[in-house]
């Protein structure tokens, strides 16, 4: 029975269907999971009360085979920048420690009305803001693949979606929501070795999704096959009447096929991703799913994204003009934390701020109100708008000039999981800088792209590849991820000696 809560999502939902098991178990060996790897923090509030009621009247459908959907009954997490009706919603934050909203995100509403049981709100940085999971006033998350939990030579999960992804990864949920804003799904889903897919921009919707870059967010979704990932997706993709963003039309359910041919399937290989940094293991792996790419009747080529060094910069740019932004907005009287200071209504304002806002988002936020102040608008700011421009038009060149291509196959992040000491050696700012370089340009021009793991490192630890399509051609991408994931035949579960030992 045990084995269930490993499989995939429609083996489950078929166990459920023949009686073999049903979702008041599943939930019961979630829940137990949790808290048997509370070591590794990806959690920062669990729901039992409302997961076991949740599950209670899922078994009832079942029992009376009136499921909701493919989804009912399979538990997911989300991570605590989503709004969550009656569940406090914290962005891992001081600010909005005390915040319960009267209302679900889109994405969660329509995972919820799936049937799907929310298990619990995940960790991440302080509003996102962070490649590591390690700024949250909860505490870092650890990366289940590390070689010692106890000590400090643990590694990071990855960031900022880090308690999305080893949730998943350890096999507690099936699925979870993730944001990506400059690989914040792809880079932690990287480190601990699942799928971690963002979508095109405008496909899902925002709302509800704690804005930290609204030209860029995006929710990200995670799970441990493409196929599962298809799946959620086609529940809470779609148009909505709450965020103009979002795509108008109404979304058809992509079916992934079984049997895929990659022959005369045009591969770029970016030579701009060769980058200082990349580690021999990840230049390898790169190398081998080229090759066997190339040898099933794929047509590789290299291609150049002349202005990719620039897009850390513009991304760190544009990043913080729009976190300074969106973060005015706590002031201690309308939203977030209130200090308890009355002198005044600015130092009221200042105190709150003060206490409210790690050093991360601090800087974050003045740096974007000096790149923004009249003096240096054109400068940095305006500059900025005018290079992402050239980086999305790299990307359409590539895609759909005459010899364009399908798909971009690059590394998703440079390095497997670094060991937290060594990780918090450097500042936020340049871990980003490093840990984003090959997320972030896709989020500038809103194109899908999606980790696949691939195999250990000559550490034992997971590496994975990234693919890039164009605009909205998010199926093609998930089915050429779902051929890569065949051949590689990587399982997270039975690698992971931890989650081995533990079952």
């Amino acid at each position: 029975m045990k084995r269930h809560i490993q499989s995939n999502i429609k083996q489950l939902v078929g166990a459920y269907k023949d009686g073999i098991i049903n979702p008041q178990n599943v939930i019961d060996y979630s829940l137990d999971d949790a808290a048997k790897l509370k070591i590794l923090n990806a959690f920062v509030r669990l729901c039992p009360e409302a997961a076991f009621h949740q599950a209670k009247e899922s078994t009832f459908r079942y029992q009376n085979k009136q499921e909701k959907s493919y989804l009912d009954g399979v538990p997911i997490a989300v991570k605590d920048n989503f709004c969550t009706k009656d569940i406090h919603t914290t962005c891992a934050s001081k600010m909005l420690q005390d915040f319960i909203p009267p209302y679900n995100a889109t994405v969660c509403e329509k995972l919820f009305n799936s049937g799907a049981i929310l298990v619990g709100k995940t960790n991440l940085d302080q509003f996102g803001m962070g490649s590591g999971t390690v700024d949250s006033i909860f505490g870092p998350t650890k990366n289940i693949w590390s070689e010692d939990l106890t000590s400090n030579m643990w590694r990071i999960a990855g960031g900022s979606s880090g308690g999305s992804a080893t949730a998943v990864a350890a096999g507690i949920v099936f699925g979870a929501l993730g944001s990506d804003t400059g690989g914040s799904t792809r880079n932690p889903a990287s480190y601990c070795g699942v799928i971690g897919y963002k979508p095109s921009y405008g496909l899902l919707s925002r709302h509800g999704l704690i804005p930290l870059v609204n030209s860029m967010d995006v929710p990200g979704i995670i799970t441990r096959t493409v196929n599962d990932c298809s799946l959620i997706l086609n529940a809470v993709a779609g148009p909505c009447k709450y965020d103009s963003t979002t795509v108008k039309k109404e979304f058809n359910p992509f079916i992934l096929e079984d049997e895929i041919s990659v022959s005369g399937i045009k591969i770029g290989i970016p030579e701009e991703y060769n980058c200082e940094g990349l580690s021999e293991d990840v230049k390898e792996t790169w190398i081998k799913i080229a090759d066997l790419l190339e040898n099933e009747g794929a047509i590789v080529k290299k291609v150049s994204l002349p202005h990719t060094e620039a897009s850390i910069f513009v991304y760190s740019i544009l990043n913080q003009c729009e976190v300074s932004s969106n973060m005015a907005r706590y002031d201690g009287i309308e939203y977030g934390h209130r200090a308890e200071d009355e002198s005044s209504t600015e130092q009221l304002y200042a105190k709150s701020r003060a206490e409210g806002f790690n050093t991360v988002v601090k800087t974050r936020i003045l740096a974007g109100n000096y790149f923004l102040l009249r003096r240096n608008y054109e400068k940095y700011f305006l500059k900025a708008l005018k290079v992402r421009r050239l980086i999305a038009d790299d990307f359409k060149k590539v895609f759909n000039n005459e010899n364009g291509v399908d798909v971009l196959l690059t590394p998703t992040t440079l390095s497997d999981a670094p060991l937290y000491t060594d990780f918090i050696k450097s500042s936020n700012r340049d871990q980003c800088a490093v840990q984003d370089y090959c997320t972030q340009p896709a989020n500038m021009s809103g194109i899908p792209a999606i980790n696949v793991p691939i195999r250990l490192s000559s550490r034992g630890l997971p590496i994975g590849l990234q693919l890039m399509s164009d605009n909205f051609n998010d199926q093609f991408l998930l089915t050429i991820a779902k051929w890569i994931e065949s051949q590689v035949n990587f399982d997270c579960l039975e690698n992971n000696q931890i989650y081995a030992a533990r079952t």
